[in-house]
């Protein structure tokens, strides 16, 4: 589950007649919401081009200003510069995320070093650095409010660490190596999509669907028929590959559905990331050498929460010590609920699942597949809508007249609790090749004020859930019901959003801050007075089981030391990568073993790697910051304490929640509108009570 962080934006009219590039003209659509269904791949090139040259012109307007620097014609004037361009850009790199093609992939590898270089002749003009570092210098002199004190400290930061006190040489290799990492992401993104896409398992035989529930089948069944082959198709997309691991009862296929999953961009063709792994994090630490750190997490975690690298591996290290216990046990669990069903082999990865499930239904009489009736995409969406109107009392409604870039795409305006608009509401549900694997929140259009107007966003959630097929509808998971919550919580960070400047709006926060309000709100998919509110069986329309709740809760802490112990390999890797303190010349494979193995209590797999797919950190903005989804279950634990205790429901919370976090974006230090709302900073304790990791 991630986040993208789209440009902020707002419409402009750059002169541009009638009937020509529909993205240089102003949007005239509902809300002005892009104008998908008219603008065409030609369009883009020509536009970012004429954009960056209007972009450049209102800068040098701000650079040539005769007038002393103030914070009005110089931070809010640079905030407010290039709005047509952000626009332009949002569009084109969301549709490369959600509906990309080979051309579109070639127009943004064209484009991508424009928008670098245009990036960095802001950032490395010494002129403009002037003026930004007078108002900074001369600040105390300013009644700034908190908000503008942000962005000033924002702006005059991202000047210094984005090479404005560099000398000229240092500065023209700055460009150098952020015009290659700028391509280098884009290829890594690239090359995890067509491979994820490159895999298919056939299958013609009814005996080697053995264990597979009937709702997976039939996808298969349709997937097959979608592609012209014969008997049924799985895919590597996670609503079949999931499934498939957990049930399949063929151990061989198990193995090959698994060995293709961690091998992808591991392979000895075009799509391997192996070298592209070592010049990215070989890349960015020259660049943050250049700057005077010693490490690229070091630069990274100086505007973090966390801090320093040191804090985050003690964090780390403090789960770890933690979980193993409790990771070692579901291990012989899992062992010995696998020898009762007469297989007395060393697990390997790809029969984890598959055993970890038969003890799930053995010990709480929880089987996934019975609860997915009661979980139809469309009642899902009506309770995930209605827990947002019962907490903050906003409403969505449906919205026909706005253009969408597929026909999967769903639109709604979001209206506040007063009548007034607050938001529209993308929602793009089902994996397609041109979609890339996982789920995020973005925006087109970031909230902000324009000349007293309060301009409000255009959000976006994008998801790969299990697609409706010829004889039932979609019919979710509940682990895809926890994502559809969580990117729901993101989507709330963007709506609710009330500042001023673009640059601070919605989830411009810290990136270990940022999961709060998504992950907060899965905690309410266990509770039965919410799920009353709409699960109810697609066919009987019966409301779901109090033993099926119960069933959930009890297994909510289900292998929860295994669990725990994934996310912080991951987060370890990662930190791994980007603590090098000297060119990597090494063995990815070897090195990537070595920092995940401590946080490992099952036999590693030859030939399978976690890094070369690991899109979040190599092309997806959680370089030296995957720790944060850890550290950002501290928080939502912590928040979601004061619902439990003060009534799940309470609006009095949740409008202190809405006051003091979802709506101020990034427009103060997080830890400060944390207290805000919860009157201390966070304890580890109400996450391992939570989790089931207190001793």
């Amino acid at each position: 589950m991630a986040i993208f962080v789209a440009f902020s934006l707002v419409s402009c009219s750059n002169g541009e007649k009638k009937g020509g590039n529909p993205l240089l003209s102003d949007f005239n659509t509902p809300h002005q919401t892009p104008p998908f269904e008219e603008i065409k791949r030609e369009h883009y090139v020509p536009a970012i081009d004429s954009a960056i040259t209007n972009a450049r012109s209102e800068m040098d307007a701000i650079i040539n200003n005769p007038d002393s620097p103030t914070f009005e014609n110089t931070i809010e004037a640079m905030d407010r510069a290039g709005s047509k361009l952000t626009t332009i850009s949002t569009i084109l790199f969301n549709l490369n995320y959600a509906e990309t093609d080979s051309t579109l992939q070639k127009i943004v590898r064209e484009v991508a070093p424009k928008l670098t270089d245009y990036s960095n002749d802001i950032r490395l003009n010494p002129i403009l650095f002037e003026r930004v570092k007078t108002v900074w210098n001369e600040r105390e002199n300013y009644q700034l409010t908190p908000e503008q004190s942000t962005l000033l400290e924002k702006t005059y930061k991202g000047f210094v660490r984005s090479g404005a006190n560099l000398n000229e040489e240092q500065k023209e290799k700055y460009r150098e190596i952020t015009r290659e990492l700028s391509q280098l992401s884009l290829q890594f993104s690239e090359n995890v999509l067509a491979e994820t896409n490159a895999f298919t398992l056939q299958i013609t035989k009814d005996e080697d669907l053995a264990g597979l529930p009937k709702s997976l089948i039939d996808a298969a069944a349709f997937t097959a028929k979608q592609k012209g082959m014969e008997g049924w198709v799985f895919t590597l997309d996670y609503p079949m590959f999931g499934p498939f691991m957990k049930y399949s009862e063929r151990r061989e296929l198990r193995e090959k559905m698994y060995r293709a999953y961690g091998s992808r961009c591991l392979k000895n063709n075009e799509y391997n990331n192996t070298e592209l792994i070592k010049r990215i994090v070989n890349l960015e630490l020259e660049l943050v050498n250049i700057l005077g750190y010693k490490s690229y997490a070091d630069f990274v975690l100086e505007e973090r929460m966390a801090e320093s690298a040191e804090k985050v591996n003690s964090f780390l290290d403090e789960l770890l010590t933690a979980s193993l216990p409790f990771a070692k046990k579901d291990l012989e669990e899992v062992t010995e609920m696998a020898k009762s069903l007469g297989f007395n082999e060393p697990l390997q990865k790809w029969d984890w699942a598959f055993y970890s499930e038969k003890l799930k239904n053995k010990k709480f009489n929880f089987n996934e597949e019975e609860l997915k009736p009661y979980f139809q995409l469309e009642k899902v969406k009506e309770g995930v809508f209605a827990l947002a109107t019962k907490l903050y009392g906003i409403t969505f409604k449906p919205i026909k007249n706005i253009q969408v870039y597929h026909p999967d795409v769903e639109t709604y305006e979001v209206i506040d609790k007063d009548g007034s608009f607050l938001a529209i509401l993308y929602l793009d549900f089902f994996p397609r090749e041109g979609k890339s694997s996982g789920a995020w929140m973005t925006n087109f259009r970031e909230q902000q004020v324009i000349d007293g107007k309060d301009i409000r966003p255009l959000v976006s959630i994008v998801t790969n859930f299990t697609k409706p097929t010829e004889d039932a509808p979609s019919l979710l998971t509940f682990d895809e019901f926890n994502t559809f919550l969580h990117e729901f919580g993101h989507a709330l960070h963007g709506i609710f959003s009330k500042v001023n400047y673009s640059g601070l709006s919605g989830t411009s926060v810290y990136r270990d801050f940022v999961e709060l309000p998504s992950q907060v709100m899965e905690n309410w998919a266990v509770e039965k007075e919410y799920l009353d509110m709409f699960a109810v069986h697609y066919q009987t329309g019966e409301k779901i089981p109090e033993e099926m709740v119960q069933a959930i809760v009890n297994s909510q802490n289900f292998i929860s030391g295994s669990l725990s112990i994934r996310q912080l390999s991951l987060g370890m890797v990662d930190m791994a990568w980007y603590s090098i303190e000297k060119p990597f010349t090494g063995d990815v494979n070897a090195f990537e073993k070595k920092h995940m193995a401590k946080a490992d209590v099952m036999p590693p797999v030859d030939n399978s790697l976690t890094s070369t797919s690991f899109t979040h950190i190599f092309g997806g903005g959680y370089a030296a910051g995957y720790y944060s989804y850890k550290w950002a279950e501290v928080l939502d634990a912590d928040a979601y304490s004061v619902f439990k205790k003060e009534g799940i429901f309470n609006t009095d919370v949740a409008n202190s929640f809405r006051e003091n976090i979802l709506s101020k974006g990034g427009s103060e230090h997080p830890m400060t509108i944390y207290k805000r709302f919860r009157g201390q900073e966070p304890t580890i304790d109400a996450l391992l009570e939570r989790s089931g990791l207190k001793q």
